[in-house]
């Protein structure tokens, strides 16, 4: 493949195509841009689809560029929801970006990487300098953002700091001097908007590619952890190799085709058989999560990962090596141990868990949300996780 078709897969839109052939073509090291989340501690494999097209990029020889959007952050970008987003304090953002640059680091060739935060131009901007930038353009610009639009219309609140967003992330790529920007199709507004602010500017034009968006583990949803159906680069291969076999059938040929490195000829060829009937879809999952772990972890580890699920969900055995937790009370309350245990994270959790038969003592369902443990016990929390209770 020539680099023009590299990049063109997987793509949703390249907006406008010519102009990134011609960039291609140019010679130029190019300034690709990403804007980070920096309100989550952890990079999951919907992260990794712009972060595997990033990676792309650099072994053409480009530098990516990511904005740490600190500022933007702390205005909340309601990109793809209903509601306004949160807020999040300096020292959160400190937190999860020391986490976050690692993870990344995974991914992405360090030496054409480079971070930029968006408060080191943004947050010297003067309110005068606000008050210009913002009459570059019109409220029904900004209105034409179809979340935003929506929200209007049906008398729901909008805030005039979210008004602003588009305008400073497309000020972004003013100050960074962005050649490409990437982001998934609910950041398509925002990062158009970009070459508006450029033009303002008297800056070249960005091209925009914008990339599909990963569905989680329950095939209906953005991959998110704040619906807890996401999968972590960086867990264990077997809870990785546990979730990738539990997403539905009907999500196998995205995941192969936005989280691995098998080509479309291959993809192709599998999508014909399953529809056919001529492969178990399980067995494609294996495949699918051999892959994903080899690229995360290694190719033994991923093997380790395959014999360990059959073992424990095909043969129904329990794995051996999963966390011990010690009482020296006579009685624990199920709810309490498994929070204490850092195994589930709120007692509401662990109740849903319970209403739905998703936890199991010694292979037995647990119905009771009072139930008690009082001896040594083996503990199933949902498909992929045990713990070991015992009484001292």
């Amino acid at each position: 493949m020539n680099k023009v078709e590299i990049i063109r897969q997987n793509t949703v839109e390249i907006i406008p195509e010519d102009e990134l052939i011609n960039k291609l073509n140019s010679g130029k090291q190019l300034r690709v841009k990403w804007g980070i989340d920096p309100t989550a501690p952890d990079v999951h494999l919907g992260n990794a689809v712009c972060l595997r097209k990033l990676r792309e990029f650099q072994e053409l020889g480009h530098k990516v560029i990511l904005i740490v959007g600190d500022f933007t952050a702390k205005i909340g970008d309601p990109s793809g929801k209903s509601i306004k987003r949160p807020q999040i304090s300096d020292a959160d953002i400190d937190k999860n970006m020391t986490n976050y640059i690692p993870q990344i680091l995974k991914i992405l060739i360090p030496d054409l990487t480079e971070f930029r935060y968006n408060s080191e131009w943004l947050g010297k901007l003067t309110s005068e300098q606000i008050i210009k930038l913002a009459a570059r353009f019109t409220v029904a610009q900004v209105l034409e953002r179809e979340d935003i639009s929506n929200r209007y219309k049906k008398g729901e609140p909008v805030a005039l700091h979210e008004l602003l967003y588009a305008l400073f992330q497309g000020y972004d790529s003013v100050a960074v001097h962005a050649d490409i920007e990437i982001g998934a199709t609910e950041q398509k507004f925002n990062i158009l908007f970009g070459r508006e602010v450029q033009r303002e500017f008297g800056h070249p034009l960005q091209v925009v590619i914008t990339l599909p968006i990963l569905e989680g583990l329950d095939g209906v949803r953005k991959m998110s952890k704040s619906y807890n159906n996401y999968i972590g680069i960086t867990e264990s291969p077997r809870e990785m190799f546990g979730k990738l076999m539990s997403i539905p059938d009907s999500s196998i040929i995205n995941y192969i085709r936005l989280t691995t490195n098998i080509n479309e000829n291959e993809i192709s060829d599998i999508e014909s058989q399953l529809k056919e009937g001529k492969v178990n879809p399980r067995d494609i999952k294996i495949k699918l999560a051999r892959e994903v772990i080899a690229i995360y972890h290694s190719n033994e580890e991923a093997i380790e990962a395959e014999e360990e699920f059959i073992q424990v969900f095909s043969k129904r055995e329990v794995p051996t090596d999963i966390p011990v937790y010690v009482s020296h009370e006579k009685k624990v309350w199920i709810v309490k141990l498994l929070v204490d245990a850092g195994i589930v994270a709120t007692r509401s959790e662990v109740r849903r868990l319970i209403e739905q038969g998703g936890i199991e003592i010694d292979g037995q369902v647990v119905k009771d949300v009072n139930f008690e443990l009082e001896n040594d016990a083996i503990i199933k929390i949902g498909k992929h996780k045990f713990l070991k209770f015992n009484m001292k």
